[in-house]
């Protein structure tokens, strides 16, 4: 399924450990636009789903577009008034870059364990050594518990003013 909330628990983990250093918005950006691909070829109903956005290089590409999205986002901004919905106008490039980053990654690497279209080091190999590393149960599981825990932390640190 494209778009999986799953991937999101690794990304509000990781911004909830480096708040101030990880960017839980561009994790979650990223993600979303490395699943437009299988959303495309399930609607076109052509297999494999995963192709080269789901490798290590169009990972990259990725992060690179999320990147400069977000760049180009903040030049719209003087120009036109834009709504700040989730406070994404002061984010700092850096934070933005780790968590474009740790969201393009960290997709390729959950999704290399589940799906079996996935060639992750194409065009150098077509192999796929994650695959079925762990049960897909598990790998759920790992996912809302750690988006669940950071979700936790993220409350007490607001309600403590820390």
């Amino acid at each position: 399924m494209p778009i999986t909330p799953f991937h999101f628990g690794a990304g509000v983990a990781l911004h909830a450990a480096a708040p101030r250093h990880v960017s839980f918005l561009s994790f979650c950006v990223a993600n979303i636009l490395i699943d437009v691909e299988p959303l495309y070829y399930m609607l076109t109903q052509q297999y494999p789903l995963h192709r080269f956005l789901h490798t290590y290089i169009g990972a990259t590409f990725i992060l690179a577009l999320s990147f400069v999205l977000f760049i180009f986002a903040l030049w719209l901004v003087t120009f036109f008034p834009i709504p700040d919905w989730l406070r994404w106008q002061e984010l700092k490039p850096a934070p933005v870059a780790a968590g474009a980053a740790a969201g393009s990654y960290s997709h390729i690497v959950l999704d290399s364990v589940m799906h079996d279209d996935i060639t992750p080091l194409s065009p150098f190999s077509d192999s796929n050594a994650l695959l079925g590393a762990v049960s897909l149960d598990t790998l759920h599981w790992s996912c809302a518990v750690a988006g669940f825990a950071a979700i936790v932390l993220l409350g007490v640190r607001r309600i403590s003013g820390k």
